[in-house]
């Protein structure tokens, strides 16, 4: 009995001494510090008046979503990317191989007239007063410049193969931007490039990612124009010029052009009906290096028009979607913009060969 009372009293101490905060707790039993709280399970119990309150249940906030830098491509999408993936093939030189402008100089038109021809194709853009030429001759071996506009960055984009030129800005993100360089890879002749930030494959016709973290986000384009180095410095007489001070050892004189000449007698890879790679899908409605002026807009919808045409009527109005677009002929610089009718919002034309415009856009609707 004298060891049981032992035992007892051993017990009482020992509870007695066991902290607050994990001695019973339930409402309606006695407390001692007002105002002190204590969590019992998923309860929080509060002592008012001597006496701990009902318990609340404590609520667990849901957990906030997993940023991502782009919006999760749409079952149909991904068929699509995973088509491109599986032709993706080699261009030949490995990624950089074609080595992107990273730190471009440029030139006056006095010293630019030193080594260009009248009738040599340049790129020319005029972005947020920035106005500068981008000799053909050589982006050839660079096919990606990339610049900063009033602190934003931006990359000239031109694949030979395809004919196409495109200016994108490298937001990839909220706040993030990047730069691109050339892969090395193609899929439909078309330059495949690489952001440098998460090493995303973009299609430069698409203006889409389509592997990698950034698949399914569309960069955002401003205007390019495909013209002659006559036509752009008389429209715009101060205009800078990329310098062949590129920090490559290449040859950008005439008739360097490894696939041919827009200029010269023998045109090569640009006229001829032959083609380096297959397309993944054909389209014979036109001869493949035809010359088209192609739109889309990001929906699945694309228009292309014969350039002749678009020269010969001066200004075509037509549907894309549910949108009504006029495209204008622009005899000085033998360009084109595009604008939505209802809005009078740019929307982006570009020069393509037809093969390439039909093969990722193959449901494109075509006026000759």
């Amino acid at each position: 009995m004298k060891r049981l009372l032992a035992t007892a009293t051993l017990i009482a101490f020992f509870i007695s001494i066991i902290p607050n905060s994990y001695a019973a707790v339930t409402a309606g039993t006695k407390c001692k510090v007002i105002g002190s709280k204590k969590t019992v399970g998923s309860k929080i119990y509060t002592c008012t008046s001597g006496k701990w309150s009902a318990g609340v249940r404590i609520t667990k906030p849901k957990p906030k979503p997993t940023p991502t830098l782009t919006p999760t491509p749409s079952t149909k999408e991904k068929e699509y990317f995973n088509l491109l993936l599986q032709n993706v093939i080699s261009g030949g030189p490995p990624k950089d191989g074609i080595p992107a402008v990273e730190k471009p100089e440029y030139t006056s038109v006095e010293e630019a007239n030193k080594w260009l021809l009248p009738n040599d194709i340049v790129f020319g853009i005029d972005y947020q007063g920035f106005v500068a030429a981008y000799p053909q001759r050589i982006l050839v071996w660079h096919e990606i410049v990339n610049e900063k506009i009033n602190g934003e960055q931006v990359s000239v984009t031109y694949c030979p193969l395809t004919g196409t030129i495109f200016g994108f800005k490298g937001e990839i993100a909220p706040g993030v931007s990047t730069t691109f360089g050339v892969s090395g890879k193609l899929v439909n002749s078309n330059v495949i490039m690489y952001d440098r930030k998460t090493d995303s494959y973009w299609s430069q016709i698409l203006g889409k990612a389509f592997s990698g973290q950034s698949t399914g986000k569309t960069l955002d384009e401003f205007p390019t124009y495909w013209t002659t180095w006559e036509r752009w410095k008389k429209k715009y007489p101060d205009t800078k010029v990329l310098s062949r001070a590129t920090g490559f050892i290449r040859d950008y004189g005439v008739g360097s052009d490894p696939y041919g000449s827009y200029t010269g007698d023998f045109k090569g890879y640009y006229t001829s009906p032959s083609l380096i790679f297959e397309p993944i899908y054909k389209d014979t409605r036109l001869q493949s290096k035809t010359v088209v002026v192609g739109i889309r807009d990001g929906k699945g919808n694309a228009f292309a028009v014969l350039k002749d045409t678009l020269r010969a009527k001066k200004v075509i109005e037509f549907q894309l979607g549910k949108t009504t677009i006029v495209i204008t002929y622009d005899e000085k610089l033998d360009a084109h913009r595009a604008t939505m009718k209802e809005t009078g919002k740019w929307i982006n034309s570009v020069d393509a060969m037809w093969f390439a415009w039909a093969a990722f856009y193959p449901d494109t609707k075509l006026l000759r």
